[in-house]
Formats: C-alpha cells, sequence, structure tokens
C-alpha cells in the first residue's frame, strides 16, 4: 500500500527541482558572460589608453584603438602627473531577458613625452 501513496512523487521533486537547478545552470553561465564581457572592456581600455599615451595619441585615436580592440575581440622621458585615461562602457551578453548587466572598465597610463 505505502508504494501506491507514493506514485507520482519523482514527478513532483523534478518539477521542484528542475527549476532551481535551471536557474544555478544560468547564473553560472551569467557569471561567466559577465567576466567575459569585463576581461574585454579592460583590455579594450587599456589598448586605447597607449594609443591616447603615446607620443601624438589623441582622444581620437585611443577611442579608435580601443573600438579596434574590441572589434577583434568579437578589449624615463615622462612628466610626471601627466596621465590619459580611457573608460570603455558596455553591456554584457544575458541570458536573462531584459536585464543587461553594465560593464565599465578603465585604463589609466602616463604620456609619453620627449625632455630635453
Amino acid at each position: 500500500m505505502r508504494a501506491h501513496r507514493e506514485r507520482g512523487s519523482t514527478s513532483i521533486q523534478m518539477v521542484v527541482l528542475m527549476p532551481a537547478l535551471f536557474a544555478l545552470m544560468f547564473m553560472g553561465m551569467q557569471a561567466a558572460l559577465i567576466y567575459h564581457a569585463r576581461s574585454i572592456a579592460i583590455a579594450a581600455a587599456q589598448e586605447g589608453a597607449r594609443a591616447a599615451g603615446a607620443r601624438g595619441g589623441s582622444v581620437s585615436g585611443a577611442t579608435a584603438a580601443a573600438a579596434a580592440f574590441v572589434a577583434s575581440a568579437g578589449g624615463g622621458d615622462v612628466l610626471r602627473s601627466v596621465s590619459a585615461t580611457v573608460t570603455v562602457s558596455g553591456a554584457a551578453l544575458s541570458v536573462v531577458p531584459g536585464w543587461s548587466p553594465r560593464i565599465t572598465q578603465s585604463a589609466t597610463v602616463p604620456v609619453e613625452r620627449l625632455s630635453r
């Protein structure tokens, strides 16, 4: 008689457990996507900062270098206290509909100048 009362308990356990397992799986995927987006953003910011900090560098050159990096990823003679900072912002891919986590990374390098 006991086996008859437990009939269907596996189905109920799956109905309760499967959403929790899927949520855990999607949270892991989302964490990986955010980490990847942050890595690309900081690498692009560093590329842009290097382009801006080079002799003859400009903001437009820095922006182009950062954009080129993001596109390809698919990311002694120095004056004191002078630096170039580039900030890259974007949205990470999301497995949750309607939610796009914002990613912002910055990189700063000293501006190179020849001194006499």
